[in-house]
């Protein structure tokens, strides 16, 4: 998304580590592809601060260790120092290596507080058995 005219676009990094993750099957088990949701909670920080974060995933296997899925996730905390609530879009594979590659976007009109009018894409890979994954996100003001 590019920003407008004016407008200067910022990029933050960091860390997150997901401290719950609850999933059901939602079809057969053993069939596939198969259908999961599951609810998840993180905290991340860095550029983005946020503990405790609410996000709800769904998750389609292609087989067990192969799949996508898509997500919503509500962060309250601070992105570089200002202060609000925002939610972003998530979509993302993971790989029979234990790979997971996700984008993620702010969903327009949620930010609030200090950070009302934020626009900002990002993305992270999470590699099976690390304690915590690092993200970059890029943003503006709109």
């Amino acid at each position: 998304m590019p920003a407008p005219a004016g407008a200067e676009r910022l990029r933050t990094t960091g860390h997150f580590t997901y401290a719950n993750w609850e999933e059901r099957a939602l079809g057969e088990d053993g069939a596939f592809p198969r259908l999961a949701h599951a609810a998840v909670t993180n905290t991340f920080d860095g550029g983005v601060e946020a503990v405790g974060t609410t996000c709800e995933y769904t998750i389609v296997y292609m087989t067990e260790k192969t799949g996508t899925f898509t997500g919503m996730e509500l962060l309250t905390g601070a992105v570089d120092g200002r202060r609000g609530t925002f939610v972003v879009e998530e979509r993302g594979r993971f790989d029979d290596r234990g790979s997971v590659h996700c984008t993620f976007e702010v969903v327009p009109g949620s930010a609030t507080g200090e950070l009302a009018g934020l626009r900002g894409t990002g993305e992270f890979t999470a590699e099976h058995g690390s304690p915590s994954v690092p993200y970059t996100f890029d943003y503006d003001f709109g």
